[in-house]
């Protein structure tokens, strides 16, 4: 998915995940739904998260320290927090320094190799 260098990724998590299709081991038709998504907390919206819940799908995203302090102030009204593993969250950095190796590349880094 390519966009534009000043576009924002929380609004492309959203097609992002339903452009995924995870092929089975046995044959069948693909997976269109992974079993979690992980993200920085600048995935952590209320929408991605009704989007990821109604799908069944298990966030592994941080809350943002203002979204934390807005419920705090709320008091018992302000709700749970959502559930975070953070165990599954520090997996996620394997996979950060992975794509940033392949940035780095030379042959992937030039521009006129990304666009089609």
């Amino acid at each position: 998915m390519l966009t534009a260098g000043q576009d924002g990724d929380s609004p492309q998590f959203i097609p992002a995940l339903e452009a995924i299709r995870i092929p089975r081991r046995r044959g069948g038709p693909p997976r269109s739904r992974p079993h979690t998504a992980a993200g920085d907390k600048a995935y952590g919206s209320r929408a991605n998260r009704t989007y990821l819940r109604k799908r069944g799908i298990k966030a592994v995203i941080p809350e943002k320290a203002d979204q934390k302090a807005a419920r705090a102030k709320k008091g018992p009204k302000g709700g749970r927090p959502p559930a975070f593993d953070a165990e599954l969250y520090k997996r996620r950095n394997l996979i950060e320094r992975c794509n940033n190796r392949i940035k780095q590349w030379r042959g992937i880094a030039t521009r006129y190799d990304k666009l089609p």
